[in-house]
């Protein structure tokens, strides 16, 4: 720890100590005369009140610690050897500042009011029973009143600090949680656009590699689909960008619809899988989320099926109804195992329930019990 933070660390807690004690040798050095002087014949001798006044004054350096104690003490002791000076007013400040409890505060001024009109010589002898009540009420009730006064102040400056501290934490919770939330979805989308076309890209160039020498014509029309599917991955990811950078709003422009559900079907129909796509009731346009969550679900699974079944037959079944888009998506057990050796995260599943949950939807994928596999999702529609 520097020679700064050594300092900012120890001086705080410090601090208050120190004023305290100042206080206390300061009023113990004005009471002590103050009270020698002003001598009223009390019962104990000149020197002996002056004493007590100082010792009532050296009391002060527990004021924080213990108010009601100290206001107590400095009560009976003072009351009974006539050693109150001015210390007694920042007792009496201490004890509304300080106690834990108001009522008690309240209670313990209101005695020592009493026992200053009650016992005789508290506030002179030879005041009348009035000027020793307004006297008593002033000395007493004022340094108790501003006392509360600046407790309340200090516990209010104290809550609203308590209160910043607390909404800075939480902010900083809620800005590492948007941090992951956010590299959760870029993530996400960085799978399904590049992970997914490369995937499809791989079958293409085994099938290429595999025509090549026998079938040229086949050869370049592979190759062209290659291509073709290749920009098509850089503009997706060209769009995830432009959304990443200026928001949701860039996906209105470029929200997939079922044409390009179809388009899916074909680039896989293509690559020699075996796709038909059945739409139930009216085609029409689909808000941008959901027409991106159906899409991006087609597309992983047919990634899947590529990656883990071959050639297997797959059904697309896309169900417009009023309320909702359903979509299920059905492979046939595999004849073979895949030729391609694909690579497989995990993470496509995972993505898409992410996807689908955080439109409201839900999201179920598992085997057939006759074989193969079936991802079946239900998009809920926002109301009109």
């Amino acid at each position: 720890m520097g020679a700064g933070g050594w300092w900012t660390a120890w001086w705080p807690s410090r601090r208050s100590a120190l004023l305290d004690v100042a206080l206390a040798a300061f009023f113990a050095a004005l009471d002590g005369p103050f009270l020698y002087l002003a001598y009223q014949d009390y019962w104990l001798p000149r020197e002996a009140v002056a004493a007590c006044g100082m010792v009532t004054a050296l009391t002060l350096v527990a004021r924080r610690r213990h108010p009601v104690g100290l206001a107590l003490f400095a009560m009976v002791f003072a009351t009974a050897t006539g050693g109150g000076g001015f210390a007694a007013l920042v007792v009496l400040y201490s004890l509304g500042a300080y106690a834990a409890s108001r009522r008690a505060a309240i209670g313990v001024a209101a005695t020592g009011y009493v026992v200053a009109l009650v016992v005789p010589g508290a506030t002179g002898h030879d005041d009348s029973f009035l000027a020793r009540a307004v006297f008593s009420l002033a000395f007493t009730a004022l340094p108790v009143v501003l006392g509360l006064y600046m407790g309340a102040r200090k516990q209010l400056v104290a809550s609203l600090q308590e209160r910043a501290a607390r909404l800075e934490r939480e902010q900083g919770l809620l800005t590492e949680r948007a941090r992951a939330e956010e590299r959760t979805r870029i993530a996400r989308e960085m799978h399904d656009v590049v992970a997914n076309r490369i995937s499809v890209m791989v079958v293409h160039a085994g099938a290429l590699r595999a025509v090549v020498r026998r079938d040229p014509d086949r050869a370049a029309e592979t190759a062209a689909v290659i291509g073709d599917m290749g920009r098509q991955a850089l503009e997706e990811l060209r769009q995830v960008i432009g959304v990443l950078r200026q928001g949701e709003e860039r996906l209105l422009a470029a929200a997939p619809t079922l044409a390009d559900v179809h388009a899916l079907a074909g680039q896989s129909r293509s690559a020699g899988l075996s796709v038909r796509v059945e739409v139930r009731g009216e085609e029409g346009p689909m808000p941008p989320a959901v027409g991106t969550t159906l899409y991006r679900i087609v597309q992983e699974a047919l990634t899947n099926v590529h990656k883990h079944a071959g050639d297997a037959d797959t059904r697309i079944e896309v169900g417009m109804l009023p309320g909702a888009v359903e979509v299920d998506i059905t492979n046939a057990a595999a004849a073979a195992g895949p030729r391609h050796g694909l690579p497989s995260g995990g993470n496509g599943l995972v993505g898409l329930r992410e996807r689908v949950t955080a439109l409201g939807g839900r999201l179920e994928a598992g085997p057939r019990d006759g074989g193969g596999y079936t991802v079946r999702a239900r998009l809920p529609l926002p109301a009109a």
